[in-house]
């Protein structure tokens, strides 16, 4: 699996940034016409948008708030744990990506200073599911950043080499992006062009992690069973931090996570032993 991942990466050109470039200038050149780009702008020209969506959206509470989360790192890293061991290419790239598009949000948060919802909404006029975030920390979504970045990172390393299969790996993979971050103006915490630059920006920054990782080969020793004691460590705080989740908060989506992590620690560790 490792093997044709690498290869899979190996053929990746950066041409593939010009897409959501184009995709950006077109976003920037659309608030320019509508002479929204200052915050207050910004949210008026999309606010009957974001009225109609998270009216829509919220309709459906314990599916957004769940889906919501894969938005969290933690949950979405831990899902993916198991190939650490089977393909670390992956990881390799994770790790680039995650710490690229942390950055990338923080910088472009502060930046844009934008107001969420419900720091300039009126609180009654719209939906929220779960915590209120009255911040000025709305463009680009973090969360949307977050699965992008991952999903970004899984479309190329499983990408198939028939053209028909492509299309439809590409196009799931699209769906699902847009299923996920679109969960933020359901629970009331984003705008729609917040979700829509975030996962731009973390298709970016998940291409741009992948670019690092192939070229430097920093994180090469992820794979390297010597250092599969460390990765069990992170592993079980990353387990230790799911089970505080569901228990302060026993969502159904923070399962699914814990026992592949606990899966994976049983596996490495086997594999650790055997060596």
């Amino acid at each position: 699996m490792d093997t044709q991942v690498k290869h899979n990466y190996s053929k990746l050109k950066p041409s593939l940034f010009l897409l959501p470039v184009l995709l950006l200038l077109a976003i920037a050149l659309f608030l320019y016409s509508q002479n929204a780009l200052d915050p207050t702008s910004y949210v008026n020209v999309q606010k009957d948008l974001f009225y109609y969506l998270n009216a829509s959206l919220g309709q459906f509470p314990n599916i957004e708030y769940n889906l919501t989360q894969f938005g969290d790192a933690l949950i979405f890293l831990s899902l993916l744990s198991i190939f650490i061991i089977y393909a670390p290419s992956i990881w390799e790239s994770l790790i680039s990506v995650s710490l690229i598009s942390l950055i990338v949000s923080a910088v472009l948060k502060d930046i844009f200073s934008v107001p969420r919802p419900a720091a300039i909404l009126d609180t009654h006029s719209f939906i929220i599911i779960g915590q209120k975030l009255p911040g000025h920390s709305s463009l680009p979504s973090g969360h949307s950043i977050t699965i992008f970045t991952t999903l970004t990172v899984l479309l190329f390393a499983f990408m198939p080499q028939k053209p028909i299969q492509r299309f439809v790996w590409v196009l799931f993979i699209l769906s699902a992006g847009l299923v996920l971050v679109s969960t933020r103006v359901g629970v009331g915490a984003h705008y729609p062009l917040d979700v829509l630059v975030g996962g731009t920006v973390g298709y970016m920054s998940g291409l741009a992690g992948i670019f690092f990782s192939r070229t430097f080969k920093v994180w090469a020793w992820v794979g390297n069973k010597r250092y599969y004691p460390v990765m069990i460590s992170l592993l079980i705080a990353c387990a230790i931090a799911m089970v505080v989740k569901i228990i302060d908060e026993p969502l159904p989506v923070f399962y699914l996570p814990l026992a592949v992590l606990i899966f994976s620690l049983y596996k490495m560790s086997d594999v650790y032993l055997k060596k």
